[in-house]
């Protein structure tokens, strides 16, 4: 059952994460939101539609079970297409009407999900979620979608401590990783060992493991979440399974996706 104080904190830090992406979206003259991004077809109004979309079935799955239910059947029948429908619909409001309805819904997620009892497990895409899992779920996209925007922005963003909330997501979902491949899971834990934004360095995994992983959280962050070639980040690893685990790494639910081409945006 997680602490409710451990809830409070990643409910403001999901607060902070969307405010810093609105910072970035808030001033754009309309013509800007149809500027391309790095993640292929999806301009900055699809990666904004994406998050509102998905605040509004986080939403869902708290207060319409059976509504969100009927979602996750109609996600099932096209797997591969149904993120893309949502940004898409999205896309095609008006700036103004997207960004007004983004506020209002992570404001709602983060209302809702303060309201929920301790121990409550939310349905979601996969197995059902803890509250402090749904929040900082949100986080991690929040953060990936808002570095596809300064990309497309040109927008050097300033790593925060918030990134521990997307480390330890990329790094609790490695058999995810291999799972959704066909691939078995190696039986024993990593050992992953991160340089934090204020110097710091984020431990995960047991001390002695063999296998290891190494880096700046924000490299390993931009790795798992798919935001990078793993050729364009300093992230060592130690021994074959820990090399091949960040090959496929993924932070995200749903099917392996395309990962990003060798010699992209340059940090």
């Amino acid at each position: 059952m997680a602490d409710p104080r451990e809830v409070r904190e990643v409910l403001e830090d999901l607060r902070a994460e969307g405010e810093e992406l609105d910072g970035l979206v808030a001033g754009l003259p309309e013509e800007e939101w149809g500027r391309a991004t790095p993640a292929a077809g999806w301009t900055i109004a699809h990666q904004i539609a994406h998050l509102a979309w998905t605040d509004e079935r986080a939403v869902q799955s708290a207060v319409d079970p059976d509504g969100f239910a009927a979602e996750v059947r109609t996600a099932l029948a096209s797997p591969e297409t149904f993120v893309d429908e949502g940004a898409e619909r999205g896309a095609r409001l008006a700036p103004a009407e997207l960004l007004a309805r983004w506020r209002a819904g992570r404001a709602e997620l983060r209302r809702v999900l303060a309201a929920q009892p301790a121990g409550a497990k939310l349905p979601w895409y996969g197995p059902p979620m803890s509250v402090a899992s749904v929040a900082t779920g949100r986080l991690m996209e929040t953060w990936a979608h808002g570095q596809d925007v300064a990309d497309a922005l040109g927008v050097r963003r300033v790593p925060t401590a918030r990134l521990r909330h997307v480390a330890r997501i990329g790094v609790r979902a490695r058999d995810y990783a291999y799972a959704v491949r066909g691939l078995t899971p190696p039986g024993e834990e990593f050992r992953v060992e991160l340089a934090a934004p204020d110097g710091e360095v984020w431990t995960f995994g047991p001390q002695g493991a063999a296998q290891r992983v190494t880096g700046t959280a924000l490299d390993f962050c931009l790795l798992v979440t798919q935001r990078v070639h793993r050729d364009d980040v300093s992230v060592v690893a130690t021994g074959a399974d820990a090399d091949r685990w960040l090959d496929i790494a993924q932070s995200f639910a749903g099917p392996a996706g395309p990962g990003r081409a060798p010699g992209g945006v340059r940090r």
